[in-house]
């Protein structure tokens, strides 16, 4: 599914999907990809000053934490997942790391000049959480979204997509939308090359952390998992040692309106 399909879906299934990283928090923590850091930078180039507050909504273990701290800002994050946030906590000590979740923020009013969120947005509920979002925002603070997403222009990469797909795998969006609400301005849009040195068992691992890989039977996660490593095994590109997995890195950020 698209990241910006906000249509129909199964909402059991994407519920179970957005449950399903806790019990996998390590394995996630060792096979995801981070951010490119020229996509922080762009996302914070409206609020661009010395230490500005970024909340990282819904941080998982930190993948994007860290590269906040690279560019210079001071990062708070808030974590529903009490396992998820436990790997960032411990990797990331001097950042403040919450409970809480996207609909229900523990930050005061006007507290952060940015709101980032890693690979999450397609989970929130936007209804509920673009006014909590834009609560703690400072006015004109910013809004990023963040998705890293395999380079299909890539003749391989676009083959390891099919093969990877599951049962659960969500249908493709054929009209993707940008999302929208009153308190946010349009939103902007940027793309940035990134990619992630793999190795036919930690890709395949790396895969395995997806969520549609996650919720599916024990023999059907199997036989996924042997169907990836047999395609990657069967290409020229990743059979023999460390390659590069070719990412594009979406970035979408708009700033909060103020209230009338």
């Amino acid at each position: 599914m698209s990241q910006f399909d906000w249509g129909t879906v199964d909402q059991g299934l994407r519920g179970r999907r957005a449950r399903s990283f806790g019990a996998a928090a390590t394995t996630y923590d060792e096979h995801r990809p981070d951010y490119p850091i020229s996509g922080v930078r762009w996302a914070l180039e409206p609020v661009a000053a010395d230490k500005v507050r970024v909340l990282d909504l819904a941080a998982g273990t930190g993948k994007l934490t860290g590269v906040i701290l690279a560019a210079g800002a001071q990062p708070t994050a808030v974590e529903p997942d009490d396992g998820m946030r436990a790997v960032l906590a411990d990797r990331y000590p001097e950042v403040t790391a919450l409970a809480g979740t996207a609909e229900s923020i523990p930050l005061p009013d006007d507290s952060m000049d940015a709101v980032l969120v890693g690979q999450a947005l397609h989970w929130f509920d936007l209804s509920r959480a673009f006014p909590e979002i834009a609560r703690v925002l400072r006015p004109g603070g910013v809004l990023a979204a963040f998705w890293n997403e395999p380079d299909d222009s890539v003749e391989w990469v676009a083959g390891l997509e099919r093969v990877s797909r599951s049962d659960a795998s969500f249908p493709p969006a054929q009209q993707p939308d940008l999302p929208s609400h009153a308190r946010f301005s349009a939103f902007e849009t940027a793309t940035f090359p990134h990619s992630h040195r793999r190795t036919v068992e930690s890709l395949t691992s790396t895969i395995g952390t997806h969520s549609h890989a996650l919720v599916i039977s024990p023999a059907d996660r199997a036989a996924l998992l042997d169907r990836i490593a047999a395609y990657l095994r069967s290409r020229p590109e990743t059979a023999d040692g460390p390659f590069e997995m070719p990412l594009r890195t979406l970035v979408i950020r708009s700033a909060v309106t103020p209230l009338p």
